[in-house]
């Protein structure tokens, strides 16, 4: 008499329901925390490789730009390299103007002063338009017959360019903070209003139609379904918006302000100073660069792994 050989599905069934669905390895790490951890990784070998991409260019510029000054190039549109300074001329007015102790003049190590000044009214202006225009842009995307009303006097002031507002503001408002605020708060104003419109009109219906039959209340629907939906367009408009906020800020701190960037800018060109001139340029761009990762890594603490644009 032999004796019974189990089958192959009877023994599938008994290994599925009593042994774990993976058996760690030797080593005593699971394959799940391995298969965790590969995004981070990933991620930060992506990071490195994005940095070891983006520095060769900045190094080239440079060295372009010692030889053109050495050479004395004369570039398109009649650019005299001879009239700049070279790079490590504007490296040690930079250090000048952080922390003093090279040129010993008015400007040396008040940087922070007036990085200080530009930040806040940068701050202020950005932050009023976006008080406003994200509110403003959900309901224009949501309702037609707001957007109608308002669509057409939008885009009959839109193209008007701030610079052209400067003078206007000078008469009405004054010299001072206000004025530069208010013209940042044109510059940031519009394209974060399109980009919160664009973004809630995008906005599928069957997405909302699907939340309706999960149990989403109508009165919900906005902050559940639409604000979440339209995050990436309202982000892209946040980082526009904020770029130009900067780019502005020198045009309304020319006038009537002695203290900021913008100002510091200005009074370099009244006394020809080219090493200033683009030391304060520099103190801006990378201003701007750190206010764009700020407010990229806000919003990605905001709203967790939601994908946002780039």
């Amino acid at each position: 008499m032999t004796t019974p050989v189990p089958t192959t599905s009877a023994r599938t069934a008994g290994d599925v329901t009593s042994a774990p669905a993976t058996a760690p390895p030797p080593g005593g790490t699971s394959t799940r925390g391995a298969a965790s951890r590969q995004p981070s990784t990933a991620s930060r070998s992506g990071t490195g490789r994005a940095w070891l991409l983006a520095i060769p260019v900045p190094i080239v510029l440079l060295i372009l730009w010692t030889l053109g000054v050495q050479g004395e190039w004369i570039l398109p549109f009649g650019i005299k390299m001879a009239f700049l300074p070279t790079p490590m001329d504007v490296g040690a007015r930079l250090w000048d103007f952080a922390f003093g102790g090279v040129m010993n003049d008015a400007f040396s190590g008040t940087l922070w002063a007036h990085l200080w000044a530009s930040t806040l009214r940068v701050l202020q202006g950005f932050g009023l338009a976006t008080a406003l225009a994200v509110p403003l842009g959900v309901v224009m995307g949501r309702s037609k017959t707001v957007f109608r009303m308002l669509e057409p006097t939008i885009n009959l002031i839109r193209p008007i360019p701030v610079t052209a507002w400067a003078p206007l503001t000078l008469l009405i408002i004054g010299f001072g903070d206000r004025s530069t605020v208010f013209l940042v708060f044109l510059a940031a104003f519009f394209p974060l209003l399109l980009n919160t419109i664009t973004g809630v009109q995008q906005v599928p219906e069957r997405l909302l139609e699907a939340s309706s039959m999960l149990g989403t209340p109508t009165s919900q629907a906005l902050y559940k379904v639409v604000l979440p939906a339209a995050i990436p367009s309202i982000v892209s408009g946040m980082r526009v918006a904020l770029g130009l906020a900067w780019v502005i800020l020198v045009v309304g701190e020319t006038v009537g302000i002695t203290t900021g960037l913008g100002a510091a800018i200005t009074q370099a060109q009244e006394q020809s100073r080219t090493d200033l001139i683009i030391a304060g340029m520099i103190v801006i761009g990378l201003a701007g660069f750190a206010a764009d990762r700020l407010l990229t890594l806000a919003v990605r603490l905001v709203v967790g792994r939601r994908p946002l644009a780039t």
